[in-house]
């Protein structure tokens, strides 16, 4: 084969992305040159992505130069390709994926352990994604947006001449271009928490349509399971009639052979997100599944009760007052301290604490414990570690997934020969202990018990949540589940006690206020 012309953008980013291709191209026996070509988006740099006109600003004149015969190959960001191909282009080959998430780049004097994200109150965050935008203010309010534009180096230096308080990027940037960001604070931001622009971190080799002998010969670059996955992405895209100014996150991944994918979708950047969650065991008819959910029409919950009380400003409350519905949250427990005085001895050698519930971890820190300052803290979900954020700790460790096995699986991963400590309730199952290796020192600490409430008034909600087994007991001591009334229970050790009773429930993927957003938002009333 002929030595071929890989066409680019001029950016650090899109050269290391092309450079990477032509190394793989050589690995293959292809040779290739690189040719930088100036786009639409690399020119305007006063203006906000969604002020230029059309789309395609990152591609238009690449695609332009292939159909001219300049170039023999295009190298993109597939996040920056529009969902439709001028006629005689094809992607030949997606190369595999690297990770979606996000890095939230703080500078250090602007951080705040206990608030989410770890931002101050109030802080100005850099992006120009209203995307990122609509999401960041979903989950915090209280922080200032302002515009960011340039390359990533460019957008990282901006954040160093402290023109804001953070930024926010794509780990998949900073990581191909191997950046140093130690004299910053480096949040990252999971991909089950904040969504991800459709196929972002994924990369696609662009061709003319009638050049098969290179479309061939790309197939060895091409990975079948990224493919799979950012297609339903890019479908959910274009379904959405949306370009990559929409603030439209989605990302699909799959799991133990199924396919899971999140949804965020808001109206404008101000705009409270929508969010979905869906696992699906083929992605047929999957991102039309996905945008009929996002139908204004699609008969919702008029009212949902859950077994907690639910403060005023709390994500879960703004995401149901966002779509009309109404909420009646009471617990239906009470908790009590069972020590009052902490023998910090216990505390001498531990390596890890592990909270599996906010009262844990509450109950636990009000004893004053003197821990040692190699201590890790491990937390069953995103509500812990909210909790143990107020204390002003981060957890090293926080479980993603509502499935308690699979959080066990993963810590335990982490703590072999090592000693944990488990401040819990007295009734807990326990069920993280139980799957530690053999050489995990357990140092098991019940420090509060749970009492349930009597007589509990039953509910005509729509749709009824429960946030723990206790809860379960307390309201079924004496009410029946009303005609019609869906159940959605907040892990699979609360969903136990609907398999014991034979009640079909949802169950959220995180067990926190975000989680159970999502699943409220699934919920299909009959």
């Amino acid at each position: 084969m002929k030595k071929l012309t890989i066409g680019t953008r001029g950016s650090d980013l899109a050269l290391w992305q092309a450079n990477h291709i032509k190394d793989e191209l050589a690995a293959i026996g292809i040779d290739a040159e690189i040719k930088i070509i100036k786009t639409q988006g690399d020119k305007i740099l006063n203006l906000r992505l969604d002020k230029l006109e059309g789309k395609g600003f990152f591609t238009k004149e690449l695609e332009e130069e292939l159909l001219g015969g300049t170039i023999d190959l295009a190298v993109h960001c597939l996040k920056d390709l529009p969902t439709t191909h001028p006629a005689g282009l094809t992607i030949a080959a997606l190369p595999p994926r690297e990770e979606a998430s996000e890095y939230l780049l703080i500078l250090k004097d602007c951080v705040d352990v206990t608030q989410k994200l770890s931002l101050k109150k109030g802080a100005m965050v850099g992006t120009s994604s209203n995307r990122r935008k609509a999401q960041l203010l979903g989950l915090r309010p209280d922080l200032e947006i302002e515009d960011l534009r340039g390359n990533v180096p460019t957008r990282i230096q901006k954040l160093r001449d402290e023109d804001y308080d953070a930024i926010l990027i794509a780990k998949a940037g900073v990581k191909r271009l191997n950046l140093d960001v130690t004299d910053l604070h480096v949040e990252e931001l999971e991909t089950t928490e904040f969504i991800p622009a459709p196929a972002q971190g994924a990369l696609a080799i662009q061709i003319r349509e009638n050049d098969t002998e290179l479309f061939d010969a790309l197939q060895k670059l091409h990975d079948p399971e990224t493919a799979e996955t950012v297609t339903v992405e890019r479908k959910v895209l274009n379904l959405f009639e949306g370009g990559c100014h929409m603030p439209l996150g989605c990302y699909c991944k799959k799991e133990n052979g199924k396919f899971e994918i999140w949804t965020s979708k808001a109206e404008t950047a101000d705009h409270f997100p929508e969010r979905l969650f869906l696992r699906a065991e083929s992605t047929e008819g999957l991102a039309e599944k996905i945008v009929e959910k996002f139908n204004k029409d699609r008969k919702k919950p008029a009212k949902v009760f859950i077994s907690r009380e639910i403060g005023e400003h709390s994500y879960f409350r703004r995401a149901l007052e966002n779509n009309d519905i109404e909420i009646e949250g009471r617990s239906l427990i009470r908790t009590f301290p069972i020590v009052t005085v902490l023998d910090q001895f216990i505390l001498k050698h531990v390596d890890w604490v592990f909270f599996s519930s906010r009262n844990s971890v509450e109950y636990f820190f009000n004893l004053k414990p003197v821990l040692p300052k190699k201590t890790k803290f491990g937390v069953v979900g995103r509500g812990s570690e909210d909790a143990l954020r107020k204390f002003g700790h981060i957890a090293d460790f926080v479980g993603e997934s509502g499935d308690i096995t699979e959080v066990a699986e993963d810590f335990a991963k982490l703590v072999a020969g090592q000693q944990i400590l488990f401040p819990r309730a007295q009734d807990s199952l326990q069920s993280i202990q139980k799957s530690l290796p053999a050489d995990a020192k357990v140092i098991d600490l019940p420090i509060y018990e749970t009492v349930i409430e009597e007589d509990i008034d039953r509910s005509y909600a729509d749709v009824l949540i429960f946030t723990s087994p206790s809860n379960v007991d307390a309201y079924f001591a004496n009410n029946l589940l009303e005609p019609g009334q869906q159940v959605i229970a907040i892990g699979n050790s609360t969903g136990k006690k609907f398999d014991e009773m034979g009640v079909k429930y949802a169950l959220p993927y995180s067990p926190d206020e975000i989680g159970l957003a999502e699943a409220v938002f699934g919920i299909e009333m009959r």
